[in-house]
Protein backbone atom coordinates (compact mmCIF):
# COMPACT_ATOMS: atom_id res chain seq x y z
CA UNK A 1 0.00 0.00 0.00
CA UNK A 2 1.08 3.71 -0.02
CA UNK A 3 3.48 4.27 2.95
CA UNK A 4 5.43 7.92 2.86
CA UNK A 5 4.76 8.59 -0.88
CA UNK A 6 5.64 5.71 -1.79
CA UNK A 7 3.46 3.26 -3.99
CA UNK A 8 3.74 -0.69 -3.11
CA UNK A 9 1.53 -3.30 -3.94
CA UNK A 10 2.11 -6.07 -1.31
CA UNK A 11 0.73 -9.50 -2.77
CA UNK A 12 -2.44 -9.35 -0.57
CA UNK A 13 -3.55 -6.66 -2.49
CA UNK A 14 -2.41 -7.72 -5.97
CA UNK A 15 -4.23 -11.08 -5.34
CA UNK A 16 -7.68 -9.25 -4.63
CA UNK A 17 -7.36 -7.12 -7.48
CA UNK A 18 -5.98 -9.61 -9.55
CA UNK A 19 -9.68 -11.44 -8.55
CA UNK A 20 -11.87 -8.61 -7.98
CA UNK A 21 -10.82 -6.80 -11.41
CA UNK A 22 -10.03 -9.97 -13.66
CA UNK A 23 -12.24 -10.50 -16.71
CA UNK A 24 -15.45 -11.96 -15.87
CA UNK A 25 -15.39 -10.32 -12.22
CA UNK A 26 -16.41 -6.77 -13.40
CA UNK A 27 -19.60 -7.87 -15.40
CA UNK A 28 -20.56 -10.19 -12.66
CA UNK A 29 -20.18 -7.40 -10.36
CA UNK A 30 -22.23 -5.16 -12.81
CA UNK A 31 -25.06 -7.28 -12.92
CA UNK A 32 -25.17 -7.95 -9.42
CA UNK A 33 -25.47 -4.70 -8.43
CA UNK A 34 -28.46 -4.05 -10.13
CA UNK A 35 -30.02 -7.16 -8.52
CA UNK A 36 -30.03 -10.60 -6.92
CA UNK A 37 -29.38 -13.08 -9.79
CA UNK A 38 -29.46 -16.91 -10.60
CA UNK A 39 -26.37 -18.90 -11.74
CA UNK A 40 -28.39 -19.37 -15.66
CA UNK A 41 -29.44 -15.30 -14.90
CA UNK A 42 -25.77 -14.69 -15.20
CA UNK A 43 -24.68 -17.05 -17.51
CA UNK A 44 -26.91 -14.85 -19.97
CA UNK A 45 -26.43 -11.72 -18.92
CA UNK A 46 -22.47 -12.71 -20.17
CA UNK A 47 -22.55 -14.56 -22.91
CA UNK A 48 -19.21 -15.22 -23.60
CA UNK A 49 -18.57 -16.63 -20.39
CA UNK A 50 -18.03 -20.53 -19.85
CA UNK A 51 -19.45 -22.22 -16.94
CA UNK A 52 -16.37 -23.22 -15.60
CA UNK A 53 -15.23 -19.85 -15.60
CA UNK A 54 -18.62 -18.32 -14.19
CA UNK A 55 -18.61 -20.94 -11.24
CA UNK A 56 -15.08 -20.20 -11.04
CA UNK A 57 -15.34 -16.21 -10.69
CA UNK A 58 -18.55 -16.69 -8.29
CA UNK A 59 -16.32 -18.80 -6.03
CA UNK A 60 -13.64 -16.08 -5.57
CA UNK A 61 -15.75 -13.06 -5.34
CA UNK A 62 -17.63 -14.75 -2.27
CA UNK A 63 -14.95 -15.93 -1.11
CA UNK A 64 -13.42 -12.27 -1.02
CA UNK A 65 -16.54 -11.34 1.05
CA UNK A 66 -17.89 -9.44 -2.39
CA UNK A 67 -21.11 -11.53 -2.78
CA UNK A 68 -22.74 -13.86 -1.35
CA UNK A 69 -24.90 -17.16 -2.22
CA UNK A 70 -27.69 -17.74 -0.88
CA UNK A 71 -29.72 -21.39 -1.80
CA UNK A 72 -33.64 -20.82 -2.39
CA UNK A 73 -35.43 -23.76 -1.29
CA UNK A 74 -37.71 -24.47 -4.68
CA UNK A 75 -38.47 -27.59 -6.54
CA UNK A 76 -35.32 -27.88 -7.88
CA UNK A 77 -33.29 -25.98 -5.65
CA UNK A 78 -31.82 -22.92 -6.93
CA UNK A 79 -28.93 -20.53 -6.08
CA UNK A 80 -28.70 -16.79 -5.90
CA UNK A 81 -26.18 -14.40 -5.80
CA UNK A 82 -26.14 -11.01 -4.61
CA UNK A 83 -23.63 -8.11 -3.78
CA UNK A 84 -22.70 -7.79 -0.44
CA UNK A 85 -22.49 -4.51 1.80
CA UNK A 86 -18.61 -4.27 1.02
CA UNK A 87 -19.15 -5.06 -2.49
CA UNK A 88 -20.97 -2.09 -2.89
CA UNK A 89 -18.07 -0.32 -2.04
CA UNK A 90 -16.42 -1.12 -4.88
CA UNK A 91 -19.11 0.82 -7.50
CA UNK A 92 -17.60 4.00 -7.07
CA UNK A 93 -13.53 3.51 -7.30
CA UNK A 94 -14.26 1.18 -10.60
CA UNK A 95 -16.55 3.85 -11.94
CA UNK A 96 -13.46 6.05 -11.36
CA UNK A 97 -10.98 3.27 -13.12
CA UNK A 98 -13.79 3.39 -16.04
CA UNK A 99 -13.91 7.16 -16.35
CA UNK A 100 -10.52 7.42 -16.29
CA UNK A 101 -10.02 4.82 -19.04
CA UNK A 102 -12.74 6.74 -21.10
CA UNK A 103 -11.12 10.41 -20.44
CA UNK A 104 -7.79 8.29 -21.90
CA UNK A 105 -8.86 5.70 -24.24
CA UNK A 106 -7.91 8.68 -27.53
CA UNK A 107 -4.25 8.72 -25.99
CA UNK A 108 -3.83 5.07 -25.16
CA UNK A 109 -5.09 3.82 -28.43
CA UNK A 110 -2.41 6.23 -29.99
CA UNK A 111 0.22 5.04 -27.53
CA UNK A 112 -1.09 1.81 -28.90
CA UNK A 113 -0.88 2.43 -32.79
CA UNK A 114 2.57 3.75 -31.97
CA UNK A 115 3.93 0.76 -29.93
CA UNK A 116 2.30 -1.62 -33.13
CA UNK A 117 3.76 0.03 -35.96
CA UNK A 118 6.92 0.31 -34.18
CA UNK A 119 7.22 -3.31 -33.13
CA UNK A 120 5.64 -4.07 -37.45
CA UNK A 121 8.66 -2.05 -38.62
CA UNK A 122 11.13 -3.83 -35.95
CA UNK A 123 12.19 -0.27 -34.61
Amino acid sequence: MDTDGELRIDAPHRELLDQVLDKWSLGVLNELCEHPCRFNELRRAIPTVTQKSLTATLRRLERNGVIEREVVCTRPVAVRYRITPLGKTLRQPIDVLLAWASEHMPAIEGARGAFDTREDTGL
